[in-house]
């Protein structure tokens, strides 16, 4: 089997999407969690974390008696989200999940959805970044400004990616990805311009959910972003 049907397979299995989905975020969830999102037992999770961990869609951090499973890089939330986009059948149908997880909702810890996108378009027509080979870099003025926002490029420059294109699984255009991208959504986190539903939710998209805060909207349309 090669590389590309053995992935298809392992997440064209329904539980496995389920848990892949509810890792799209960037968080760790243990195996209990997955299994209630997947809506499957103990024993039948075990076997499908065991089986995408072996085919390297998902890693495991122990800590003590736990063991923590998250999505195995940001290469691999790129390919769902891209995944996420086709049409199913060949048929592009209206988006089925409510305009909020349209509106913005995580993925690999950056902003996506109709918010993401606006804020990587608004970020190049300002000029905070430019082409560069594989993405984008930040320019001396996108730099002062970044900082100014709170951003901490150190972290996003030791990313393994500092900012390229993600497909947009609602939009189906691209928004932002890579440190800058998860650097960027943690200082609108902080600044409480996102916030991320307090209620805990065992439904994948839900864990995705942010929402724009009344002053998060007044700042994000300074930026040119319509919020």
């Amino acid at each position: 089997m090669t590389s590309l049907a053995a992935s298809a397979a392992l997440i064209g299995d329904p539980a496995r999407a389920a848990m892949l989905q509810a890792l799209l975020p960037g968080e760790a969830l243990t195996a209990g969690e997955l299994a209630r999102v997947a809506g499957i037992g103990a024993p039948a999770a075990s076997a499908h974390l065991k089986a995408l961990t072996e085919g390297g869609l998902v890693g495991v951090h122990a800590q003590g008696r736990h063991r923590y499973h998250r999505l195995a890089g940001e290469e691999v939330a790129t390919a769902l989200e891209a995944l996420l986009a086709l049409p199913a059948g060949g048929i592009r149908a209206p988006w089925p999940h409510g305009d909020a997880l349209r509106r913005a909702r995580l993925c690999w810890g950056h902003l996506a959805g109709q918010l993401g996108v606006g804020l990587h378009g608004a970020m190049a027509a300002q000029g905070w970044i430019a082409p560069a080979p594989g993405g984008w870099q930040a320019t001396p003025s996108g730099e002062a400004a970044l900082r100014d926002l709170g951003v901490d490029l150190g972290a996003a420059r030791a990313a393994p990616r500092f900012a390229c294109d993600c497909m947009d699984w609602s939009e189906r255009r691209p928004h932002l990805a890579g440190g800058l991208a998860r650097e960027v959504t943690a200082a609108l986190l902080r600044r409480k311009w996102l916030v991320r539903p307090e209620a805990a939710s065992e439904r994948p998209l839900r864990r995705r959910l942010l929402l724009c805060t009344p002053e998060g909207a007044r700042q994000l349309q300074g930026l040119g972003i319509a919020a």
